[in-house]
């Protein structure tokens, strides 16, 4: 039997918790509000990263928390070296329109690198979660936890994720030279994943994002032997990190490499 380390057991049982209250609330519907970055945001959201907060709080009180709609309300802590990575709902969109395909998100930043994290999507219950030496694993509903790995480069060229409400204008022209020979839509971190478990390839992001969307992701997806790295304008120029306070947390585009 496969078991997490006690931190992932509690990233987990935190991100088990949130995916329960926002199930609850996505049986029953919820009125849906407006941020001021034009974003969508539920009571979903915020019950969600409430249980978590406190899950976080109770097992890790001096390890602070960056949380999305704590940081959109203004209330950003000190993260220091070392700092939880939180995106109650990633994917609202996917939430509001009730296609499934929206997760909780929750990841370990040491030293401004993404090292542990958890995906779960709760409306098909499936469980992502890796960390930095011990590998990456996959969960369906109540089956058995299986390791994940990336594969190698098919010969008959790469699968590549590609957003399903986010394509950025240009996107095709700057993946051309990339030998994609397949297009897998998918929706929220959910896209890491695919990557992560050998179901496709590359991921590249030529659009905003914000850390608590990638952090989780990238940690699983790097346990699971890939990459993920922040791109100058004109190629990789290094892995993508975290704690960019300057920048509002906002990412640059970035490439996410299988094997």
């Amino acid at each position: 039997m496969i078991m997490p380390s006690l931190l992932l057991q509690t990233l987990i049982e935190a991100a088990l918790a949130a995916g329960a209250e926002i199930e609850a609330i996505y049986g029953a519907g919820c009125a849906i509000e407006t941020k001021s970055d034009g974003s969508p945001v539920t009571e979903a959201d915020r019950r969600a990263e409430a249980v978590i907060l406190a899950r976080l709080a109770a097992a890790y009180p001096d390890v602070p928390v960056l949380a999305e709609e704590e940081a959109c309300a203004g209330r950003i802590p000190d993260l220091g070296k070392r700092f939880f990575c939180v995106d109650p709902l990633d994917g609202t969109r996917g939430f509001v329109e009730c296609n499934g395909e929206f997760t909780v998100n929750i990841a370990l930043v040491e030293e401004s690198e993404a090292v542990a994290g958890v995906i779960y999507a709760p409306d098909s219950h499936l469980l992502y979660f890796g960390a930095r030496g011990d590998g990456a694993f996959r969960r369906s509903g109540a089956a058995a936890v299986e390791p994940i790995r990336t594969r190698p480069r098919p010969a008959g060229g790469l699968t590549a994720v590609a957003s399903r409400s986010h394509a950025a204008h240009g996107s095709a022209d700057r993946m051309a030279h990339l030998d994609i020979a397949e297009l897998a839509p998918s929706s929220s971190s959910l896209k890491f994943c695919l990557v992560a478990q050998g179901s496709a390839d590359v991921y590249a992001r030529h659009g905003a994002t914000m850390e608590w969307d990638t952090a989780a992701g990238q940690a699983i997806l790097e346990a699971a032997g890939g990459r993920v790295m922040a791109l100058d304008g004109i190629g990789e120029a290094g892995p993508l990190r975290y704690g960019k306070l300057r920048r509002g947390f906002e990412n640059p585009h970035f490439i996410a490499w299988g094997a």
